[in-house]
């Protein structure tokens, strides 16, 4: 799978860094898209682990309790790492509207 990069010019980065509000905005979208996709891919973590047919030989509460938390952290890495690219869609696509 490749990754979306965003493409940037050294024009658009000097505008974006004398506006300290355009800054803050875009920064706040970026951690809410990024925050997004962390959501996103846990949820699909979780339910690609409920599909599972049978039980492992460890399986308990507290294995459960640890995949969850698991989960959490491989989903925060790879929102970080931006896998899937949605935060990417997203802060592309906030961006260009005036929310």
């Amino acid at each position: 799978m490749t990754a979306i990069l965003p493409t940037s010019s050294p024009a658009a980065s000097s505008t974006a860094s004398a506006n300290p509000v355009a800054d803050k905005r875009q920064a706040e979208i970026q951690s809410m898209a990024a925050d997004f996709e962390a959501i996103f891919v846990r949820q699909m973590l979780t339910t690609m682990r409920t599909s599972s047919l049978g039980e492992g030989l460890f399986d308990g509460q507290g294995m459960e309790q640890f995949r969850d938390m698991q989960d959490a952290k491989i989903a925060e890495s790879m929102a970080q790492r931006g896998v899937f690219g949605i935060a990417q869609l997203l802060t592309r696509d906030l961006e260009n509207k005036d929310v």
